[in-house]
C-alpha cells in the first residue's frame, strides 16, 4: 500500500477524533480544523517513511507539537496587544495603531502576492525553521536560488510592514 493510500485512509478513519483531540486543548474548532488539515498537508509532502502502524503516533506527536506552536504564536499576538493599550493614552493614539491581527492579516495577503516559489522558500524558513542549506537539501535549489527567493520574500514583507505603520 502507497503513502497516499494509507494517509487517505487514515484521514477518513481518524479526522474527526484527530480535531476533537486538538480542539479540547486549543478551544477554538476553526483553528483545530486548520492544525488538522495542515498536518496532513506536511505528512503528504513528508520524505518520512510513513506505514499504518507508525502514523497515529506521528500524527498526534505533530498534533501537539502545532498546539504548541498555536499557543506560542497566540502569547506574542496577546503580548503585543498588551503593550500597544498600555502605551495608548488617547483614543487618537490607539486609533492609528495597528493591531496583531491586522498586521498577521497584512502578512498572509503579502505572502499570497508573492511568487509561488518565494512563497513556498520563505515559508520553509520563516515557519518551518528551516536554514537556508535544509532548504536547498529538500527542494534540490542551488544555493544562491534560495538566498535569493528568501530576500525577495523579505523585502516585498518589508515594504508591506512598512507602508502599514
Amino acid at each position: 500500500m502507497n503513502k497516499y493510500r494509507i494517509l487517505a485512509d487514515y484521514y477518513a478513519l481518524c479526522r474527526d477524533e484527530i480535531v476533537h483531540f486538538v480542539a479540547l486543548r486549543i478551544a477554538d474548532h476553526d483553528a483545530a480544523e486548520d492544525i488538522v488539515q495542515d498536518i496532513f498537508v506536511r505528512l503528504l509532502q513528508s520524505d518520512k517513511l510513513i506505514n499504518a502502524t507508525t502514523l497515529p503516533a506521528l500524527t498526534y506527536t505533530m498534533a501537539r507539537n502545532m498546539v504548541a506552536d498555536w499557543f506560542r504564536r497566540r502569547r506574542v499576538f496577546e503580548e503585543y496587544e498588551h503593550y500597544i493599550i498600555g502605551t495608548g493614552n488617547d483614543r487618537e493614539s490607539m486609533e492609528s495603531v495597528i493591531s496583531a491581527r491586522e498586521l498577521m492579516e497584512r502578512m498572509e495577503r503579502t505572502l499570497a502576492r508573492l511568487a509561488p516559489e518565494c512563497r513556498e522558500t520563505y515559508c520553509l524558513h520563516i515557519y518551518d525553521g528551516m536554514q537556508v542549506s535544509q532548504i536547498v537539501q529538500s527542494t534540490g535549489l542551488p544555493y544562491r536560488a534560495v538566498e535569493y527567493r528568501i530576500g525577495q520574500a523579505r523585502h516585498a514583507v518589508r515594504r508591506s510592514l512598512r507602508t502599514a505603520m
